[in-house]
């Protein structure tokens, strides 16, 4: 009731927060309504500097400047941000995205010979870099300062570069570590721009970092809950670049943005093209300086996620048959799922998807000739890394966290894997999260609009802030359609 009085809101969201930890109204004041100026100051993050200084440097000598971003959402908004920005402040800059069916994630052997033929003499790699020493030290023979923007996990060899930003380092004294890779993209420019003394407003970019933090499941406290809420502002105020506003429109989407329409409106068509084949659509869209050029882009994004859904269907229908034709009605805790011809770029979906059905961790791997590429997924509170690391010995690679994983394998090898998989999942000891509780009881007085005004102050809700769960009672069940 004090929350509720001081800060006048809804009793039912006062409750909600101070359910999760909010009890002082200053405090909670600055959480629901999150300024820039409050952001955290940058100075301790760790080359920050060094990688200013050197950018600062290649845009007054008119050096030609590589911007080089992974094929999702987070690494081709960062590397968007960091290109419009530095070309801005008069850099010469150009820009490429990695491609997941020539080269795959990160800076690959074909990546970096895609770079070099550009000639650069600095190289800004965006959400990739940080486990990519043979190709960063091949640029650095050939001349090339790299800067890597990254948020992975810290390898302990050091990189040859000349700088290296990343929160994770253990010597980075930035205490805000959760930041996606268009977060500290944003960061850098803003350091660039001081370092030339350029007048630039860079709320212009706040859209691709709320875009890329969303898309990324980063959490959206702190910093990243700041900057998103303000990039989804500007998006919903029409306020977005060019590309961003004919991305909205193809949405459809008519009412008041939220974090929840970026992850599953915004970001899957974002996504598609890279699904496809080359990412490069997505980042014209990101580059595009007029609406007359975005409009186009945007439509063929839209096309583009179209054909993804048709094929990711078809994909979870033959996903599905087969493990009910391995394991009928009783999968076990972990399921690998493989088969000729099936779409490489789907497999996170399709993984995905069967997750929810199957309640079980999920590998669903495509075969083309003699390799097999293989997308994991499981229920929230599966050790997943643990369990996929286990099988190591029957896998080509792999990598990823306890969220997702990747693999690559032999296809003589998926049935020993498929026996491994299972017994590593089970044994792992993780356990899936259960249902969350209500926090709040809601009653027919409660259902005012002032209710939804206040509820959506506590957007963006999604990682490390979610939507707020109520109960109600004695109520009955108008409707129900299967979707």
């Amino acid at each position: 009731e004090a929350l509720a009085h001081a800060l006048q809101i809804h009793p039912l969201v006062a409750r909600v927060l101070v359910g999760r930890g909010f009890t002082r109204p200053d405090a909670t004041r600055a959480f629901l309504s999150p300024k820039l100026a409050e952001l955290t100051r940058p100075d301790a993050m760790a080359d920050r500097d060094a990688a200013a200084e050197r950018l600062a440097a290649a845009v007054r000598s008119k050096e030609r400047i590589v911007v080089f971003g992974d094929y999702d959402v987070d690494g081709i908004t960062s590397a968007a941000l960091i290109t419009r920005a530095l070309r801005a402040m008069g850099g010469d800059v150009s820009c490429l995205v990695a491609s997941r069916f020539d080269g795959g994630y990160g800076l690959s052997d074909a990546a970096l010979d895609r770079v070099l033929a550009l000639d650069p003499k600095v190289l800004i790699t965006c959400d990739c870099g940080t486990s990519d020493h043979p190709r960063l030290e091949r640029a650095r023979q050939r001349g090339v300062d790299a800067i890597v923007v990254d948020h992975h996990k810290v390898p302990d060899e050091a990189l040859p570069v000349v700088a290296f930003l990343n929160p994770h380092r253990s010597d980075c004294r930035f205490p805000y570590k959760h930041m996606a890779s268009v977060g500290l993209a944003f960061s850098i420019a803003a350091a660039v721009r001081a370092r030339l003394g350029v007048a630039l407003d860079l709320r212009e970019y706040l859209d691709l970092v709320a875009l890329g933090t969303i898309a990324d499941v980063a959490p959206l406290d702190g910093d990243n809950r700041t900057l998103t809420r303000h990039g989804l502002e500007r998006i919903a105020d029409g306020h977005g670049g060019p590309g961003v506003r004919a991305l909205l429109a193809e949405s459809k989407l008519r009412f008041r943005l939220v974090a929840r329409d970026v992850a599953f409106s915004l970001a899957p068509m974002l996504n598609a093209p890279g699904r496809l084949g080359p990412a490069t659509p997505t980042l014209e869209l990101l580059l595009s300086e007029t609406d007359r050029d975005a409009q186009p882009r945007a439509f063929a994004l839209a096309q583009a996620n179209l054909r993804r859904r048709e094929i990711s269907a078809q994909l979870v229908d033959a996903a599905i048959a087969q493990a009910h034709a391995l394991h009928g009605d009783h999968p076990p805790a972990g399921v690998v799922l493989a088969g000729d011809g099936w779409h490489a770029g789907m497999g996170g979906i399709v993984a995905g998807r069967l997750v929810e059905r199957l309640q079980a961790a999920v590998c669903v791997i495509a075969i083309e000739g003699d390799l097999g590429v293989g997308s994991v997924r499981a229920p929230r509170g599966t050790k997943l890394y643990d369990a996929v690391y286990a099988c190591r010995d029957l896998l080509v690679g792999f990598g990823g966290h306890d969220a997702a994983a990747g693999v690559r394998i032999r296809p003589e090898r998926i049935d020993d894997f498929r026996a491994a998989f299972a017994e590593a999942v089970a044994r792992s000891g993780g356990t899936p999260l259960p249902e969350r509780a209500p926090e709040a009881e809601l009653t027919e007085a409660d259902l005012t609009a002032g209710l939804a005004r206040d509820l959506r102050s506590l957007e963006p809700t999604g990682e490390g802030n979610p939507e707020a769960v109520v109960s109600l009672r004695d109520v009955r069940l108008g409707d129900a359609r299967p979707i």
